[in-house]
């Protein structure tokens, strides 16, 4: 029996150190943000290292949602997606969701400002993908009758085996203690992006303790306040796993 799972987070949301937790499974094959090439390409963003992107990865939103349901590579059991809330602009199909198992990756608000800002001067609420985050969650839980998994950045951190054995738990597949520890460095399956983005993922071997909390600006902290409403409205649901 196989599993296509489609992480659900924001930039800057412990989503590629959970990319390389299930990555070091030896039943998972990864995908590093399918439809960041289409969202570039109907959005004209102008984003670090984009003509890489659209040079190496699939521009068409159509056939991107169509390799999302389609054959899993390599024969893998569980097929990891890492995709982007803020990715699933207008001409991104959605309906291919209801053909894999969704599950949400949250993080504070100002967390989320404070390691965005660092790498990216210009920063929007529309960049950070609370919002829609909360609307695909939505959508969703209102196809199940029920909320899909939630996890919260936070708890993996802080308690890394119980909140992943929750984790896999509520995606039907069995907990594998590979998930808590990787090797450092780069991997193939890593976007074009990752020279700008994943240099602190690159040098991790495993989920370290949560960062304290950072003083933003004035500015910055309206940002933040703006996203808390639709990231308290996921946390209701986050999983707490047993220590």
């Amino acid at each position: 029996m196989s599993v296509r799972i489609a992480m659900w987070s924001g930039p800057r949301n412990l989503s590629t150190a959970m990319m390389r937790s299930f990555e070091n499974r030896a039943d998972c094959v990864v995908w590093d943000e399918p439809f960041y090439a289409p969202y570039l390409l109907l959005t004209g963003i102008d984003h670090p290292l984009r003509a890489a992107t659209l040079a190496a990865w699939e521009n068409d939103a159509a056939v991107v949602a169509e390799r999302c349901i389609g054959p899993i590579p390599e024969g893998a059991a569980v097929f990891y997606q890492k995709h982007m809330t803020h990715h699933m602009v207008d001409g991104v199909p959605l309906d291919w969701m209801d053909h894999v198992t969704n599950a949400f990756l949250i993080r504070r608000p100002e967390a989320v400002v404070a390691s965005y800002e660092a790498k990216r001067a210009e920063l929007t609420l529309a960049d950070l993908g609370f919002w829609e985050q909360r609307r695909l969650f939505e959508r969703v839980a209102d196809r199940l009758g029920a909320a899909p998994p939630v996890v919260d950045a936070d708890d993996v951190r802080r308690a890394p085996e119980a909140t992943l054995r929750a984790l896999c738990a509520a995606l039907g597949i069995a907990f594998d203690a590979a998930m808590l520890a990787w090797p450092s460095g780069p991997r193939a399956s890593d976007g074009p992006w990752a020279a700008h983005w994943y240099d602190s993922v690159q040098r991790s071997t495993g989920f370290t303790p949560p960062d304290p909390p950072k003083q933003l600006s004035a500015e910055r902290q309206r940002l933040a306040d703006d996203a808390l409403p639709h990231y308290e409205a996921l946390a209701a649901f986050a999983l707490k796993g047993r220590e």
